[in-house]
Parts: C-alpha cells; sequence; structure tokens
C-alpha cells in the first residue's frame, strides 16, 4: 500500500544523513527567503538537525538576522531557565548559535494566565505573516507537537494534558527525581497545519508505526500525525529503520 498522501519522502541511511539533509533544507530555505518565519520543533531528533544547520550556517556565512521563528510548545509552568526548558533547550541548541534576533524567537509563554498566553500566540504568528516552514517530529503514540491522540483537527494554540507514555519519554531530558509536568502550551494541529511548508523528521525502528500510521491509514484524531495527509505540502526525512512498516506496504 503507498501512502495516502502527497507527502515526499526522503530517506536516508542513518539519522545523521537525515540530520543533515533536514539542515540543508533549512538553509536553504532563509537563503531564498531571509524574513523567514520558521515553526521550530525540539526533542533528541532535532539535536543532530541544530547542530548540522549552525555548522552550515558558520560555514555559508547563512544569516537569520531577518528571521523569525517560533516553537511548538513549552511545559506549563516550567521556569525559561530550568534545563529542561524547551527555551533552555532551544538556547543551547540554536538560539545562542546564531543571529536571530532574541525578539523574534518565540515560544509560547507558559506562567500565568494560559488561555490568554495562547490567544497572544496565534495573534502573534498571524501577525508574522504565518509560519513558512514549520519543523515537526512525532512521537510513538503519534503526536505531532504535544497534540495527543483525540486532539481535533482543527485546534488551535492550547493548554493540553500529557499523557502517561509522553511523560515517561521526555523524562530522561529532566533532573534526575523530577518528571515532565502534567501540561504544556502546544501549537494545536489547526494552526500546524496552516504553515505553507512542514518538513516531518523520523528516525530510528520507534517512530516506524507511528509513521505508517500518519501516512498509510485513513486519517483519524487517534493519530494526530495522520492530519499532515490534508496538506498539500509535507515533505518526510526518516532513515531505514523508522520507513520500515512503510516500506513494506
Amino acid at each position: 500500500m503507498r501512502p495516502m498522501t502527497k507527502a515526499q519522502f526522503q530517506v536516508f541511511a542513518t539519522s545523521q544523513a537525515v540530520a543533515e539533509a533536514v539542515a540543508s533544507h533549512i538553509a536553504e530555505a532563509v537563503q531564498s527567503r531571509p524574513q523567514s518565519v520558521l515553526g521550530l520543533a525540539t526533542g533528541k531528533t532535532f539535536v543532530p538537525v541544530y547542530a548540522a544547520l549552525v555548522a552550515l550556517s558558520k560555514a555559508k556565512g547563512i544569516s537569520f538576522a531577518e528571521a523569525s521563528s517560533f516553537n511548538l510548545d513549552e511545559y506549563v509552568g516550567l521556569p525559561p531557565n530550568h534545563p529542561a526548558s524547551f527555551r533552555c533547550y532551544m538556547e543551547e541548541n540554536f538560539f545562542r548559535h546564531v543571529d536571530l534576533p532574541a525578539d523574534r524567537a518565540m515560544l509560547p509563554e507558559a506562567h500565568g494566565d494560559a488561555a490568554a498566553a495562547c490567544l497572544a500566540y496565534e495573534a502573534a504568528i498571524a501577525a508574522r505573516g504565518g509560519v513558512d516552514l514549520q519543523l515537526l517530529g512525532i512521537g510513538r503514540n503519534g503526536h505531532i507537537g504535544f497534540n495527543e491522540p483525540g486532539a481535533p483537527f482543527d485546534g488551535r494554540t492550547q493548554v493540553t494534558q500529557l499523557t502517561p507514555s509522553t511523560i515517561a519519554a521526555n523524562t530522561s531530558d529532566f533532573p534526575d527525581g523530577e518528571v515532565p509536568p502534567p501540561e504544556a502550551i502546544t501549537m494545536g494541529i489547526g494552526t500546524i497545519l496552516e504553515a505553507r511548508e512542514i518538513v516531518l523528521v523520523a528516525t530510528g525502528a520507534g517512530k516506524a508505526e507511528a509513521l505508517a500510521r500518519s501516512f498509510l491509514a485513513t486519517p483519524a484524531v487517534d493519530c494526530p500525525g495522520s492530519a499532515l495527509q490534508q496538506h498539500p505540502h509535507v515533505t518526510v526525512f526518516c532513515d531505514d529503520e523508522a520507513y520500515a512498516e512503510i516500506a513494506k506496504g
């Protein structure tokens, strides 16, 4: 069975090759449109992607000075300087290594009035003209951003309850004895689908089932990634292990 989607798949032998290809894709987008609005993602999958992008930007003199970025999500109540916050992750892996202006490197405000923060984030994205290139990972349960199974495909930026499997998967990012907060602010699936281009990155055998469900099965809310079948411009960068279940089809 072939993917039920117009998505393009770029499959590589190793996760490092995936990272380098994604970095080149982002770099080309910023070079062709310096004012690009980037939708950024976090997680272990993107550590080598940002490392490759930083190295490429330095080698080729690529500037992010006119660009803007909006991250997918942030844990509710976690201070920005907490080592497991996504703000800290982005500073360590990307922001402090490039010339992206600090006032245009946006993450959801996860303190105070969460409902107001969600509305403000949507307004800020709209004020920048929307996202040009949205990066996504995918969870083992098919979540994109922190949109867990059951999330509506037309959802906007919102507070979401994290599933036990997502909390367990992310616990290793926290200091010993700490677990992730039970809630996060995330771009909704509807917000994600408004990006002009989506790049999904998946590596490792652990993502094979979620990738296959997202692109081989009929779209359904129990697999948030399947919403991507509705988007006209999705490129999936993955390694052989992550592509294995689709390859069987």
